[in-house]
């Protein structure tokens, strides 16, 4: 009997996982590949989950918050969509690298091109962008999700410290400390980003992406691997409690 609640605990466990993570993420979200580091920069996944049973999303919009500009906004192309990127003049400009920036992307726009979000799936759309702001632990983007019945669901509720989370949250970015040279991506991006004037994190956030991806893929392997002896050992269990009973 300890081995079928054993094995009984583990597929739960397991199933509560995959449950409570999905529930968790039934939004659309912004989080950093690797790092994400005030006065540095990183490229960033927006995860656009499906809500629907009976439509496709077929638009996504970002806006960038104003507070906070960005000199540097670079989408990353989605095959199957096509992305627009709108520019707004700023207030004050913007220095970087000796010069002055007059203009920076206010919004992203990704449309279906061939492709959709269908029921029960998600989509991620990756932006790389610099350099992050130093004054603020948190960046907040608003964005409208679109669905192919006309339906737009407005992800632009701006979560508040200590209180609970709105019911439908605007994407937030969660900045680490600044790093000593002032790029999350430590000393091979920096020193693209100073040759190109520009930056260049593709390399060392696709290896973090990589390294996480395989650590992942490991974890599930060794639990999937533990559920499966503690099955088999109950069958074998049961098999010989069977043949027991036979010769009795």
């Amino acid at each position: 009997m300890n081995v079928y609640r054993a094995a009984a605990a583990a597929v739960v466990a397991a199933t509560s996982v995959v449950v409570f993570s999905g529930a968790a993420f039934a939004h659309v979200s912004v989080q950093p590949q690797g790092e994400a580091a005030k006065g540095g920069y990183a490229t960033v996944n927006f995860k656009v989950p499906n809500e629907r049973d009976n439509a496709s999303t077929v638009k996504l919009e970002v806006s960038l918050p104003t507070e906070h500009p960005l000199a540097s906004v670079m989408p990353q192309p989605v095959p199957g969509w096509k992305v627009e990127v709108t520019k707004a003049k700023l207030d004050k400009p913007l220095e970087v690298h000796g010069k002055q920036i007059i203009e920076a992307v206010s919004k992203v726009t990704w449309t279906a091109d061939g492709s959709k979000i269908g029921p029960g799936q998600f989509q991620q759309f990756p932006l790389s962008l610099g350099r992050l702001p130093e004054d603020t632990d948190e960046m907040v983007f608003k964005a409208l999700q679109t669905y192919d019945n006309k339906e737009v669901v407005r992800w632009i509720e701006e979560p508040k410290e200590g209180g609970e989370e709105p019911e439908s949250p605007a994407p937030v970015l969660k900045l680490s400390a600044a790093t000593e040279d002032h790029h999350g991506t430590g000393a091979t991006g920096a020193t693209a980003e100073d040759k190109n004037g520009g930056h260049d994190d593709e390399g060392a956030h696709s290896e973090s992406a990589a390294s996480s991806s395989s650590d992942g893929s490991d974890s599930t392997a060794r639990v999937l691997g533990v559920v499966g002896i503690v099955v088999g050992a109950a069958g074998v269990a049961f098999a010989v409690l069977a043949g027991r009973r036979r010769s009795s």
